[in-house]
């Protein structure tokens, strides 16, 4: 790692103040240029022991950085990944506070959870398919400690991966009784399409994704477990929200699920 430990307990305290206080800051890589990877998954991992000894329960996982036009952005050749909270679940059609986030955006994901443990050294995609108990349709409420958006690889993945919150569909769909891959997706506001994407364009197959993320998991030492949720990834592009506002994911196979804003 380029920075030192002074250096990363300094950045995630000020991401946590952000989170707190509803405040965001400049772009870490601003005062610190030298910071890596390595380093990024430092900071999330000192706000990840920080929020589970002040009582949050961990309860999954997320993946970010899935479109190749991403990565390419961000000058990255592979997804990030993120801490759940359960605090952080919202169910269809329950009100999102809007207070809680700083400057939200909204992606439609396919969510998966697991009904057995993925935790071997050499996990391959057919063990990650057995492990799978159901999967749902899924909004991702992404958000940014970082001010304007004007994040870096560095600061999104210390930012826990631009987590926010999430809405969990109510319909529980086996893997074999939908298309991961040519599924379609569309996000309407007020009866209109704002958004549309399908599964390959969660690096060609959500389930790729979660294979990723199983094997990342094991190498850092908090390997996925029975229960855990995988919100596997963006199927189109973000849409900025707007408080009191209603937003409806649709996914072929999958049914719908909403996030409906508070005016707050």
């Amino acid at each position: 790692m380029a920075l030192e430990d002074s250096q990363i307990t300094s950045a995630a305290e000020a991401l946590r103040g952000a989170h707190e206080t509803g405040t965001p800051i400049p772009p870490l890589v601003d005062g610190l240029p030298d910071a890596g990877l390595e380093d990024a998954y430092a900071i999330q991992e000192v706000n990840t022991r920080h929020w589970i000894a002040a009582g949050r329960v961990l309860a999954g996982r997320k993946i970010g950085v899935t479109s190749k036009a991403v990565q390419g952005q961000l000058g990255v050749h592979q997804p990030d990944y993120g801490m759940l909270f359960a605090d952080m679940a919202y169910a269809d059609g329950e009100e999102v506070p809007i207070s809680r986030l700083i400057q939200p955006r909204i992606e439609g994901e396919i969510a998966f959870f697991l009904g057995r443990d993925l935790a071997g050294e050499r996990l391959t995609l057919a063990e990650v398919i057995a492990a799978i108990d159901y999967a749902v349709a899924a909004i991702e409420i992404v958000d940014s400690r970082i001010a304007d958006w004007k994040i870096s690889i560095v600061d999104t993945i210390a930012d826990n991966a631009s987590s926010g919150l999430y809405v969990l569909g109510s319909r529980p769909v086996a893997l074999d009784a939908f298309d991961h891959r040519l599924c379609g997706m569309v996000i309407e506001h007020k009866g209109e399409p704002v958004c549309t994407g399908a599964g390959a364009a969660c690096l060609g197959n959500p389930l790729n994704a979660c294979l990723w993320l199983a094997r990342k998991m094991v190498a850092v030492g908090r390997p996925l477990q029975a229960g855990d949720l995988i919100m596997s990834g963006a199927l189109g592009p973000l849409i900025p929200v707007v408080g009191g506002e209603t937003y409806e994911l649709r996914i072929n196979g999958l049914g719908a699920v909403r996030a409906a804003f508070s005016k707050e």
